[in-house]
């Protein structure tokens, strides 16, 4: 279960931090930044319901999870160089967190009961 808690915590944080970077610094849309950073926004939200370990949270934040995914593959396909890069390490970072969360909760839950 600790596993499963750092895999979230850790890949929830890198997607944030990738996020940011991504639209601000990397490789942004318009040269200084684009509106496009504001996607981190709903990542902030779980932060400390993962923290704290709540349940919930990590039931929720998978399907968070799966809309970065979407964002990932869409722009994979369609950027390219770094954007592109970006892009596949999103998809890889929103799949150990899709995972992470659904082993969390599974083990919590056997663990429960």
């Amino acid at each position: 279960m600790r596993a499963a808690y750092l895999g979230a915590g850790s890949s929830l944080l890198l997607l944030i931090l990738l996020c940011l970077a991504w639209e601000t610094v990397l490789a942004p849309l318009r040269p200084g930044g684009s509106w496009l950073m504001l996607k981190t926004l709903p990542l902030l939200v779980p932060v400390f319901g993962v923290l704290r370990e709540r349940l919930y949270t990590f039931r929720w934040t998978s399907m968070l999870s799966l809309a970065y995914f979407t964002e990932g593959v869409v722009r994979a396909w369609s950027d390219a160089g770094l954007s592109r890069a970006l892009a596949v390490t999103e998809i890889v970072l929103s799949v150990v967190l899709f995972g992470s969360c659904l082993a969390y909760v599974r083990l919590r839950l056997r663990a429960a009961a």
